[in-house]
């Protein structure tokens, strides 16, 4: 595949997404409150670290990817 035509593809799944999480906010509701998620506040910072959820989308991604380009 060219490159021109990754990055057109790659665009396209980014749109996708955007207006999914536009119109169908529900869906990405879970990231950054599942267990493992780190989240320290107080009165002068706020420290968010997404650890459980950036693991799920990691696999997520990784499938999805296994899927296309599985030769």
């Amino acid at each position: 595949m060219a490159f021109g035509k990754l990055l057109a593809v790659i665009g396209v799944i980014l749109v996708i997404i955007g207006v999914i999480v536009s119109y169908a906010p529900w869906l990405i509701s879970w990231f950054g409150k599942l267990p493992g998620d780190i989240c320290i506040e107080n009165e002068q910072r706020f420290v968010f670290i997404p650890i459980t959820s950036m693991f799920v989308v990691s696999i997520i991604l990784t499938l999805i990817v296994n899927l296309f380009f599985r030769r």
